[in-house]
């Protein structure tokens, strides 16, 4: 989600991190015939239709994910390859006004691996709406990340609390899975399992 040129420039930690694993979990994907989604948001560079309060530069356009600029592009290091399929949003929510869930049915998926940028905004809210779909998420978590630790800690918190279905991986585990091999996941047992506050936030993120 939005591994994009744009976020390339922002303060996430680790993006080297989630490039690299999200370039090793692709490239296992299109080994076994897993389609790869992409999805790109863009900012119209005349401002219509922008969310309320997207910010602009001094000109009345878009400072983020400008659509005349490349920074709406998908990063080198995880460039498309010829097959692969690329949503553009203009919010948030992957499913939000886009052709993301015609697609997903044409090609009859029942399952996603969702990792991205921003945890808690696009990740978030699309994985949400993956749930009200009645799609089952598996959530990569080192494939996500934020501008802060705690944002992106609390995000995949909350998910994991409220999406009954939701199941947690690391990239490493998460290919295991895909390799038949033994592998290790978390999944709640029961609703709001993980009852985190501010003083207890890394070591309930620590059992996922």
């Amino acid at each position: 989600m939005d591994l994009q040129k744009e976020e390339g420039t922002s303060e996430i930690e680790d993006m080297e991190g989630i490039l690299d694993n999200a370039s090793d979990l692709s490239e296992d994907c299109r080994e076994k015939g897993i389609p790869i989604i992409y999805t790109r948001h863009i900012n119209r560079a005349d401002a219509v239709g922008l969310a309320a309060g997207e910010p602009l530069n001094e000109n009345g356009e878009p400072i983020y994910y400008h659509s005349k600029s490349s920074s709406i592009e998908i990063v080198d290091e995880i460039k498309p390859e010829q097959g692969d399929i690329i949503i553009d949003k203009h919010r948030y929510s992957g499913f939000y006004e886009s052709n993301l869930e015609l697609v997903l049915k044409n090609l009859h998926i029942k399952h996603l691996v969702v990792g991205g940028v921003l945890t808690d905004c696009s990740v978030l809210s699309t994985v949400m709406d993956a749930y009200y779909r009645d799609y089952q998420v598996n959530l990569v978590k080192d494939i996500c990340g934020s501008t802060s630790e705690g944002a992106h800690m609390a995000s995949i918190l909350m998910m994991a609390n409220r999406v009954y279905n939701l199941q947690i991986y690391d990239t490493d585990q998460i290919r295991k899975m895909l390799n038949d091999e033994d592998y290790e996941v978390w999944e709640t047992d029961e609703p709001d399992e993980l009852k985190f506050n501010p003083e207890n936030l890394r070591k309930t993120f620590s059992k996922l």
